[in-house]
Formats: structure tokens, sequence, C-alpha cells
């Protein structure tokens, strides 16, 4: 039907197997409900759209409720595309049990935000002698333009807005899969705060 559904990032724990342990993350991974199908006829191009997390209707605006009432859906804060898989229809429902233990996935999300940070936090920059009398610590020195060109050159590193962007992390393993409980666990940490909704899909490196 599609290759991934939507989440919401509940936090993160460990797990014990045989021999080891394993820091995971946990999301409760769906249920989507397929909202419209994409066709290249009358769109362009081929994609599922689902929704996820049902809401009051007044907290949407009427273009969103509207276009969710068009297809018979309920009033859900959270849309997504994701890549046509043989012939979904209309109200299917798309569950986590769509992977299982073993599965490689890819997360995306949007990462936590920094304010506006100095080059030593934003791009690792080891800054200068802290010893009394040095005058040079965490400043970003000089950067390298002069009589010519008389500017900054692009894409020169420097202080600036940090997180609050998407980010993707690829081919973690789920450990398990709870479809009961709509839960996934996969190894390792994924983009974002806790309760932040993501994105997990199959993954590209498999």
């Amino acid at each position: 039907m599609t290759n991934g559904l939507i989440g919401k990032k509940l936090g993160m724990t460990q797990v014990f197997d045989e021999s080891r342990l394993t820091p995971v993350t946990v999301i409760e991974a769906g249920p989507c409900r397929v909202v419209t199908v994409r066709t290249k006829e009358r769109d362009g191009y081929e994609a599922v759209q689902l929704s996820f997390g049902e809401v009051k209707e007044g907290r949407l605006s009427k273009p969103e409720l509207g276009h969710l009432k068009k297809n018979q859906a309920p009033a859900s804060r959270v849309l997504r595309e994701f890549r046509k898989d043989r012939e979904p229809a209309v109200g299917q429902v798309v569950t986590v049990g769509m992977f299982k233990k073993g599965d490689w996935v890819d997360v995306i999300g949007v990462s936590k935000g920094k304010g506006y940070q100095g080059v030593v936090k934003r791009h690792h920059y080891a800054g200068g002698p802290e010893s009394h009398g040095s005058m040079f610590h965490r400043a970003p020195g000089s950067i390298g333009a002069s009589s010519f060109p008389s500017r900054v050159w692009k894409g020169k590193t420097l202080p600036g807005h940090m997180g609050s962007e998407r980010v993707t992390v690829q081919r973690l393993k789920v450990i398990e899969s709870r479809s009961e409980e709509n839960l996934l666990f996969v190894r390792g940490a994924v983009p974002g705060a806790t309760n932040g909704v993501v994105v997990v899909r199959k993954s590209k490196k498999s």
C-alpha cells in the first residue's frame, strides 16, 4: 500500500536480549488512514496521503477540514504523503504491523531548536586560550576578506540559527513491533523532542 507511516516520538529506553542491552527509541506509529490517492492523470504524480492524530474540528482551518470531509476522513492533525505501493484505497488503515523485527527503517523528524548560537557550539570551533589576558576565547576570528572581495564569502561558518530543521536518520534497525499497542522500537536515537511528529519509512539502504 505504502512504504511508511506517521508516528510520534515517545522517548528512549533500553531493552535486553539474550546477550546485550540495546538502547531504543519508542515511537507511537499509526494507525494512519488513507485520505487520498494521488494519480498521474489528475495530479501529475503518484503518492498516498496519510493522516495521523485525530483532533477537534475547531483546531483546523476551513480548507484543511474541507479536504478531509471531502474524503470522509476524521479531523486529523498531521497529513503526509508517501510512495504508492500496489493499489491503496481511500479509507484503508495502515498500522505498525507493516514493520517486523529486524527490518531497517529511515526516520524523519524536526531536530530540537537551539536558538542563536556561536561558532563553538554551532560549528565545533576550538576557540582560543582560556587563560587570563588572551582576549580571544569563543569569537569566530578572521573571516578572510580584505579589500578584495570586500564581502563575506558565501557558506562561511559563522554564528546563527541552529537546529529546528528537517533531519533524516537512515538505516535504524527495528528491535520490536507491537501491533496491538501501535508501538515501534528502533535501535538508536531519532530526531526531535518527545511527542514530536516523525515519519517512519522503509530504508532506502536496506
